[in-house]
């Protein structure tokens, strides 16, 4: 397949998508402004839109977030006002809270240890090293002082793997930062938790007539943007 490196190695090479796909998946994306109401993701595509998050690169592996599914109709009328009255989080059809740890601390790199052990099927006595460089890193040295802007760093990264596999799969996303972080806290009873908010993303079906779907995308050209040495 075009493009592909070494497209043979992957079992379902064949359903691989071409780069003009990609291409065109990306185009079609857009910060969707009015979603259909009356249209659900259907089970299997959110499941693999969960699995995306589940499966979003974070430094060291250390997955310092939670996503939060809202649902609940109630809720979401509740979240509204301290979201600037934006229609996405009520009309939408799954509603994602994405969530990140007030704190990176000593159990939380135990944790991605234990996990590795098990998944790897190394000794724990040998992932020391590991251990010691995010110490070094994160407990001890200078970004230690910036850990609530490495871990949120952390969660626009989830962010952005979630958009483009909804992209990917014809599913509308909006991300949204218009939205007040306490009252969020609050109404999801995360005071007092190991979690605060971060950002929210819309995500199903774009409004047959929401006007910003046929906008020409706005980006500066690539020899602007792309420098190579």
């Amino acid at each position: 397949m075009a493009g592909l490196q070494n497209a043979s190695a992957f079992p379902w090479s064949a359903a691989l998508m071409t780069p003009a796909d990609l291409i065109q998946s990306l185009r079609w994306r857009y910060a969707t402004k009015s979603f259909d109401v009356d249209r659900r993701i259907d089970i299997p595509t959110w499941e693999a839109l969960e699995q995306s998050l589940v499966l979003s690169p974070s430094s060291y592996g250390l997955q310092p977030w939670k996503f939060l599914v809202v649902q609940n109709p109630a809720l979401r009328q509740e979240l509204r006002p301290h979201s600037w009255d934006q229609s996405q989080i009520t009309d939408c059809s799954h509603l994602v809270v994405f969530l990140v740890r007030r704190s990176i601390d000593s159990c939380d790199m135990e944790r991605l240890l234990q996990a590795t052990s098990a998944a790897r099927g190394i000794p724990l006595e040998q992932l020391g090293f590991y251990r010691d460089l995010m110490c070094k890193d994160l407990k001890d040295g200078p970004r230690s002082q910036q850990l609530e802007r490495f871990t949120s760093n952390q969660v626009y990264i989830a962010l952005g793997t979630f958009m483009t596999s909804a992209a990917l799969l014809g599913v509308d996303t909006c991300p949204i930062e218009g939205f007040t972080p306490a009252e969020y806290d609050r109404i999801l009873a995360l005071e007092g938790t190991p979690y605060r908010t971060c950002v929210v993303c819309a995500a199903g079906y774009r409004a047959a007539d929401d006007k910003y779907a046929t906008l020409a995308k706005v980006r500066y050209p690539a020899e602007e943007l792309i420098e190579w040495r």
